[in-house]
């Protein structure tokens, strides 16, 4: 783990149901209850998705757990976000979202530097053999290490 970088949450499911092509760091808006909640490592990723409108980019689908001391001032747990980029990046990603299969996914969230960022992943979607074909993959390494024992 790199030296001042804490994990907040991570979307292990992207790495089996996508091919990552990038990568992009990324700032998110954010209440103070969802800083306390993400704090506790109160968040799940799996089923969220970056969408682009209006030269804006959001996260959306993103369970963040109401924090328990909010009282009424507590955030909404599936909310849109608005995710911060520079609007270069913005285009540049939106002429590759436009191609065939290309889709936005967030990867990780994590603090660093006392900010809460989220890593970003330009991805395609795995097909079902492909799927088939990493965890067969996967499976002999691990065999093949076990061997070597």
């Amino acid at each position: 783990m790199t030296e001042g970088i804490k994990i907040l949450a991570q979307n292990k499911k992207a790495w089996h149901e996508y091919f990552i092509e990038e990568r992009f760091e990324a700032g998110i808006v954010l209440m103070g209850t969802e800083v306390k909640s993400l704090r506790m490592g109160k968040a799940n990723l799996s089923d969220s998705y970056v969408k682009i409108q209006n030269g804006e980019m959001w996260l959306l689908g993103t369970h963040i757990s109401p924090y328990k001391e909010g009282n009424i001032f507590n955030h909404e747990p599936v909310r849109k976000r608005k995710l911060l980029m520079h609007k270069m990046q913005i285009a540049k990603l939106t002429t590759k979202v436009d191609e065939k299969g290309f889709s936005l996914i967030p990867v990780k969230m994590y603090l660093s530097k006392g900010k809460i960022k989220i890593e970003i992943a330009l991805a395609k979607g795995k097909k079902l053999y492909d799927k088939r074909d990493s965890i067969s993959t996967k499976q002999f390494k691990k065999d093949k290490a076990n061997m070597g024992l």
